[in-house]
Protein backbone atom coordinates (compact mmCIF):
# COMPACT_ATOMS: atom_id res chain seq x y z
CA UNK A 1 0.00 0.00 0.00
CA UNK A 2 1.01 3.58 -0.58
CA UNK A 3 -0.22 4.84 2.78
CA UNK A 4 1.81 3.80 5.81
CA UNK A 5 0.18 0.95 7.70
CA UNK A 6 -0.11 2.95 10.90
CA UNK A 7 -2.37 5.46 9.10
CA UNK A 8 -4.98 3.01 7.80
CA UNK A 9 -7.63 0.75 9.22
CA UNK A 10 -6.25 -2.42 7.65
CA UNK A 11 -9.40 -4.50 8.00
CA UNK A 12 -11.86 -1.92 6.59
CA UNK A 13 -11.85 -0.92 2.93
CA UNK A 14 -13.96 0.74 0.26
CA UNK A 15 -14.73 -0.50 -3.27
CA UNK A 16 -16.42 1.67 -5.88
CA UNK A 17 -18.62 0.57 -8.78
CA UNK A 18 -18.47 3.29 -11.44
CA UNK A 19 -21.17 3.12 -14.10
CA UNK A 20 -20.83 4.98 -17.38
CA UNK A 21 -22.89 5.14 -20.57
CA UNK A 22 -20.98 5.23 -23.84
CA UNK A 23 -21.42 3.82 -27.34
CA UNK A 24 -25.05 3.03 -26.49
CA UNK A 25 -24.18 0.63 -23.70
CA UNK A 26 -23.75 0.56 -19.94
CA UNK A 27 -20.13 0.28 -18.85
CA UNK A 28 -18.16 -0.28 -15.65
CA UNK A 29 -14.83 1.31 -14.78
CA UNK A 30 -12.09 -1.08 -13.69
CA UNK A 31 -8.49 -0.62 -12.63
CA UNK A 32 -5.59 -3.00 -13.15
CA UNK A 33 -4.00 -3.71 -9.79
CA UNK A 34 -0.28 -2.94 -9.46
CA UNK A 35 0.09 -4.68 -6.08
CA UNK A 36 -0.61 -8.03 -4.49
CA UNK A 37 -2.95 -9.69 -3.85
CA UNK A 38 -4.28 -10.20 -7.38
CA UNK A 39 -1.56 -8.09 -9.00
CA UNK A 40 -2.22 -7.42 -12.73
CA UNK A 41 -5.89 -8.38 -12.34
CA UNK A 42 -8.74 -6.06 -13.33
CA UNK A 43 -10.71 -4.98 -10.26
CA UNK A 44 -12.92 -2.29 -8.81
CA UNK A 45 -11.25 0.95 -7.69
CA UNK A 46 -10.71 0.47 -3.97
CA UNK A 47 -8.49 0.90 -0.98
CA UNK A 48 -8.25 1.05 2.80
CA UNK A 49 -9.77 3.78 4.95
CA UNK A 50 -7.52 6.16 6.85
CA UNK A 51 -7.98 6.26 10.62
CA UNK A 52 -8.97 9.93 10.66
CA UNK A 53 -11.34 9.75 7.68
CA UNK A 54 -15.10 9.27 7.41
CA UNK A 55 -16.56 6.84 4.88
CA UNK A 56 -17.76 9.30 2.24
CA UNK A 57 -14.50 11.23 2.24
CA UNK A 58 -12.58 7.97 2.02
CA UNK A 59 -14.63 6.89 -1.02
CA UNK A 60 -13.97 10.21 -2.76
CA UNK A 61 -10.23 10.07 -2.02
CA UNK A 62 -9.80 6.43 -3.05
CA UNK A 63 -11.67 6.97 -6.31
CA UNK A 64 -9.56 10.00 -7.18
CA UNK A 65 -6.29 8.33 -6.11
CA UNK A 66 -6.86 5.17 -8.16
CA UNK A 67 -8.57 6.46 -11.31
CA UNK A 68 -8.48 10.26 -11.39
CA UNK A 69 -12.26 10.61 -11.05
CA UNK A 70 -13.54 13.34 -8.74
CA UNK A 71 -16.60 15.53 -8.10
CA UNK A 72 -19.10 12.87 -9.14
CA UNK A 73 -22.37 11.46 -7.84
CA UNK A 74 -21.58 8.82 -5.19
CA UNK A 75 -23.96 6.77 -3.11
CA UNK A 76 -23.23 4.21 -0.42
CA UNK A 77 -24.29 0.72 -1.45
CA UNK A 78 -23.81 -2.00 1.15
CA UNK A 79 -21.29 -3.60 3.51
CA UNK A 80 -19.66 -6.83 2.32
CA UNK A 81 -18.18 -8.99 5.05
CA UNK A 82 -17.87 -12.59 3.92
CA UNK A 83 -15.15 -14.22 6.03
CA UNK A 84 -12.95 -15.30 3.10
CA UNK A 85 -13.63 -12.42 0.70
CA UNK A 86 -10.01 -11.18 1.03
CA UNK A 87 -7.18 -13.74 0.90
CA UNK A 88 -4.69 -12.39 3.46
CA UNK A 89 -6.90 -11.51 6.44
CA UNK A 90 -10.42 -10.59 7.44
CA UNK A 91 -11.41 -7.42 5.59
CA UNK A 92 -14.85 -5.83 5.48
CA UNK A 93 -15.53 -3.49 2.57
CA UNK A 94 -18.10 -0.74 2.13
CA UNK A 95 -19.40 -0.60 -1.43
CA UNK A 96 -20.20 2.66 -3.20
CA UNK A 97 -21.58 3.23 -6.65
CA UNK A 98 -21.21 6.22 -8.93
CA UNK A 99 -22.73 7.43 -12.16
CA UNK A 100 -20.67 9.40 -14.67
CA UNK A 101 -20.72 10.48 -18.29
CA UNK A 102 -17.35 9.13 -19.49
CA UNK A 103 -16.74 11.99 -21.92
CA UNK A 104 -16.68 14.49 -19.04
CA UNK A 105 -13.69 12.94 -17.28
CA UNK A 106 -10.11 12.04 -18.03
CA UNK A 107 -8.89 8.79 -16.55
CA UNK A 108 -5.37 8.16 -15.35
CA UNK A 109 -3.91 5.35 -13.26
CA UNK A 110 -2.88 6.38 -9.77
CA UNK A 111 -1.99 4.79 -6.44
CA UNK A 112 -1.46 1.01 -6.66
CA UNK A 113 -2.89 1.08 -10.21
CA UNK A 114 -1.23 0.39 -13.56
CA UNK A 115 -4.18 0.97 -15.91
CA UNK A 116 -7.75 2.31 -15.90
CA UNK A 117 -10.33 1.24 -18.48
CA UNK A 118 -14.07 1.10 -19.22
CA UNK A 119 -15.59 -2.36 -19.80
CA UNK A 120 -19.06 -3.20 -21.15
CA UNK A 121 -21.27 -4.38 -18.29
CA UNK A 122 -22.30 -7.34 -20.45
CA UNK A 123 -18.71 -8.61 -20.86
CA UNK A 124 -16.68 -7.96 -17.74
CA UNK A 125 -13.41 -9.84 -17.18
CA UNK A 126 -12.97 -12.27 -14.32
CA UNK A 127 -12.61 -10.20 -11.15
CA UNK A 128 -10.80 -10.93 -7.87
CA UNK A 129 -12.22 -11.06 -4.34
CA UNK A 130 -16.00 -10.58 -4.31
CA UNK A 131 -16.01 -7.73 -6.83
CA UNK A 132 -18.50 -9.46 -9.14
CA UNK A 133 -20.94 -9.70 -6.24
CA UNK A 134 -20.46 -6.01 -5.45
CA UNK A 135 -21.12 -5.03 -9.09
CA UNK A 136 -24.33 -7.03 -9.31
CA UNK A 137 -25.52 -5.59 -6.01
CA UNK A 138 -24.87 -2.14 -7.48
CA UNK A 139 -26.76 -2.80 -10.72
CA UNK A 140 -29.72 -4.12 -8.71
CA UNK A 141 -29.70 -0.92 -6.64
CA UNK A 142 -29.37 1.22 -9.76
CA UNK A 143 -32.27 -0.53 -11.52
CA UNK A 144 -34.47 0.01 -8.50
CA UNK A 145 -33.51 3.62 -7.96
CA UNK A 146 -33.91 4.88 -11.55
CA UNK A 147 -37.63 4.10 -11.28
CA UNK A 148 -38.21 6.73 -8.59
CA UNK A 149 -35.25 9.13 -8.88
CA UNK A 150 -33.82 10.70 -12.06
CA UNK A 151 -30.27 9.62 -11.23
CA UNK A 152 -29.80 7.96 -14.61
CA UNK A 153 -29.53 11.41 -16.15
CA UNK A 154 -26.07 11.71 -14.59
CA UNK A 155 -24.82 9.41 -17.34
CA UNK A 156 -25.67 11.68 -20.27
CA UNK A 157 -23.93 14.69 -21.85
CA UNK A 158 -25.42 18.18 -21.41
CA UNK A 159 -27.37 17.88 -24.67
CA UNK A 160 -29.02 14.64 -25.75
CA UNK A 161 -31.88 13.17 -27.76
CA UNK A 162 -34.93 11.33 -26.44
CA UNK A 163 -33.85 8.12 -28.26
CA UNK A 164 -30.48 8.27 -26.49
CA UNK A 165 -32.20 8.78 -23.14
CA UNK A 166 -34.44 5.79 -23.84
CA UNK A 167 -31.43 3.70 -24.85
CA UNK A 168 -29.81 4.62 -21.53
CA UNK A 169 -32.78 3.37 -19.55
CA UNK A 170 -33.02 0.23 -21.65
CA UNK A 171 -29.32 -0.44 -20.97
CA UNK A 172 -29.75 0.01 -17.23
CA UNK A 173 -32.96 -2.03 -16.99
CA UNK A 174 -31.87 -4.60 -19.60
CA UNK A 175 -35.24 -4.45 -21.32
CA UNK A 176 -36.93 -2.87 -24.35
CA UNK A 177 -39.26 0.06 -23.60
CA UNK A 178 -42.26 1.20 -25.61
CA UNK A 179 -41.23 4.40 -27.42
CA UNK A 180 -44.60 6.18 -27.16
CA UNK A 181 -45.15 5.24 -23.52
CA UNK A 182 -41.61 6.30 -22.58
CA UNK A 183 -42.05 9.74 -24.15
CA UNK A 184 -45.45 10.18 -22.50
CA UNK A 185 -44.18 9.39 -19.00
CA UNK A 186 -41.07 11.47 -19.51
CA UNK A 187 -43.07 14.55 -20.56
CA UNK A 188 -45.05 14.42 -17.30
CA UNK A 189 -41.91 14.82 -15.18
CA UNK A 190 -41.12 18.36 -16.35
CA UNK A 191 -37.43 17.46 -16.43
CA UNK A 192 -36.62 18.25 -20.05
CA UNK A 193 -36.17 21.47 -21.99
CA UNK A 194 -36.42 21.19 -25.77
CA UNK A 195 -33.67 23.04 -27.64
CA UNK A 196 -33.69 24.69 -31.07
CA UNK A 197 -30.99 22.27 -32.14
CA UNK A 198 -30.92 18.86 -33.75
CA UNK A 199 -28.53 15.94 -33.56
CA UNK A 200 -25.88 16.59 -36.21
CA UNK A 201 -24.72 12.96 -36.06
CA UNK A 202 -27.92 11.80 -37.76
CA UNK A 203 -28.59 13.98 -40.80
CA UNK A 204 -31.32 11.84 -42.41
CA UNK A 205 -33.56 11.66 -39.33
CA UNK A 206 -32.14 14.32 -37.07
CA UNK A 207 -33.82 14.28 -33.64
CA UNK A 208 -34.24 17.34 -31.48
CA UNK A 209 -31.76 17.87 -28.69
CA UNK A 210 -32.86 18.36 -25.09
CA UNK A 211 -31.26 19.41 -21.83
CA UNK A 212 -32.31 18.93 -18.23
CA UNK A 213 -34.23 21.47 -16.23
CA UNK A 214 -31.74 21.67 -13.35
CA UNK A 215 -34.21 23.35 -11.00
CA UNK A 216 -36.83 20.61 -11.37
CA UNK A 217 -34.10 17.98 -11.42
CA UNK A 218 -32.86 19.00 -7.97
CA UNK A 219 -36.41 19.06 -6.59
CA UNK A 220 -37.22 15.60 -7.93
CA UNK A 221 -33.88 14.22 -6.76
CA UNK A 222 -34.96 15.08 -3.21
CA UNK A 223 -38.62 14.03 -3.24
CA UNK A 224 -38.48 11.34 -5.94
CA UNK A 225 -40.76 10.58 -8.87
CA UNK A 226 -43.02 7.75 -9.90
CA UNK A 227 -41.28 6.99 -13.16
CA UNK A 228 -42.74 3.52 -13.59
CA UNK A 229 -41.18 2.19 -16.77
Amino acid sequence: MSHELDKVINNLSIDCVIFGFEKGRLEVLLIKRAIEPSKSKWALPGGFILKEEDLDKAAERILKDTSGLEDIYLDQLHAFGEINRYPERRVITIGYYALVSPDKYKLHPGIDTSEVKWFPFSSLPQLPFDHSTIIFEAIYKLRTKVRYQPIGFELLPKKFTIPKLQLLYESILDTKLDKRNFRKKLSKTGLLIKLDEKDKNNIRRAAHLYKFDNKNYKKLLKKGINFDL
